[in-house]
């Protein structure tokens, strides 16, 4: 079964065909990163545009890198939520448009159940399993029994992880995107200049949550309380510090987890997997088996909408030509006492 998938949650306007869930046979991502460069963060009406502009071409070749026609097509599916709601609208409007059109099967994908989804395409990865998902909209922990059995166990009770990367990023005027930017720069400096805290969280349950707001604030309005002796306040000692302390939030949470459930196996998703911290950290664990995806499908990518479609499709569900673009899903938020 050959799936075409669209994702346009964000700033990437991506299509790729993926054949049986695990065959990547084209993906194209067009960025817009010169785009929202000039203002160090996405803009979103300046993104719908954009996407309006680039979904057409990005159709066209995906089908042709991948030597197909549309009749070659067995279904479409594209990302309908959580994400901004013009760009998600230019994705989805497009993909049902064209399914409807060549009598083609349709489905809407969750754009965070896709990035958990998203190593199996290249791994044969038993259930069950720890799922940690990282990137700049969306940060939680979750125990992952079958693929329509998820449980969160944590989540961020303010800004995603990848959200506070763009956020110092943009403030020190390091680079965008800002999460590839601090990666870059932290590899020029010392992780101990600073010594930022560790999130507090008294109230309710919270033993496998993040906060991320306290770490932004101290890297951006307290930066000289937390320096080091000895230590210069240079941009990749900035870096380098703000970045270990904000992959090490999500590690205590994560390690948590694994002795909470017992589970030694776990699979990383979203733009924050390509962290290089991130994979060094969990690479020299040898009492756990961590499975990452390979970088191009850490970011937003259509070959792991088209690949979640695929299962969709495998177990018999479409969506109605009346589904709908959401901005925010509940279904992968806690309900806190």
């Amino acid at each position: 079964m050959k799936i075409l998938g669209i994702e346009s949650s964000c700033d990437e306007c991506a299509c790729a065909v993926v054949e049986d869930g695990r065959a990547i046979l084209s993906n194209v991502v067009v960025s817009q990163t010169e785009i929202h460069r000039p203002y160090n963060g996405v803009v979103p009406e300046l993104a719908s545009r954009a996407h309006i502009e680039l979904i057409g071409p990005v159709y066209e070749r995906a089908l042709k890198e991948a030597g197909l026609g549309l009749d070659d097509i067995d279904g479409i599916a594209a990302a309908s939520r959580p994400g901004l709601l013009g760009a998600l609208l230019v994705g989805l409007s497009f993909a049902k448009a064209l399914a409807w059109s060549r009598g083609l099967a349709f489905t809407a994908v969750d754009h965070v159940r896709a990035h958990l989804y998203a190593p199996h395409i290249e791994n044969d990865i038993p259930y069950p399993y720890i799922g940690l998902l990282a990137s700049g909209g969306h940060t939680l922990i979750a125990r992952v029994a079958d693929f329509d059995n998820i449980e969160v166990l944590g989540t961020t009770i303010d800004d995603a992880c990848g959200e506070a990367f763009d956020k110092v990023a943009k403030f020190y005027n390091f680079g965008f995107p800002g999460g590839a930017a601090v990666d870059r720069l932290a590899k020029d400096g010392d992780a101990r200049a600073f010594s930022f805290p560790d999130p507090v969280l008294n109230k309710g349950e919270h033993r496998c949550d993040v906060s991320y707001s306290g770490l932004k604030t101290a890297a951006v309005n307290q930066l000289d309380k937390f320096l080091n002796p000895g230590y210069e306040k240079t941009p990749a000692n900035i870096a380098a510090s703000f970045q270990k302390a904000a992959i090490d939030i999500l590690l205590r949470r994560l390690f948590r987890a694994v002795e909470d459930t017992g589970l030694r196996r776990v699979v990383a998703g979203g733009g924050v997997a390509a962290n290089s911290y991130l994979r060094a950290a969990l690479a020299g664990r040898n009492d756990l088996q961590v499975i990452f995806p390979s970088p191009v499908l850490c970011t937003d990518n259509g070959a792991m909408i088209a690949a979640t479609g695929y299962e969709l499709f495998r177990r018999g569900r479409t969506s109605p030509w009346t589904e709908n673009a959401s901005a925010r899903v509940a279904a992968f938020k806690r309900r806190y006492p």
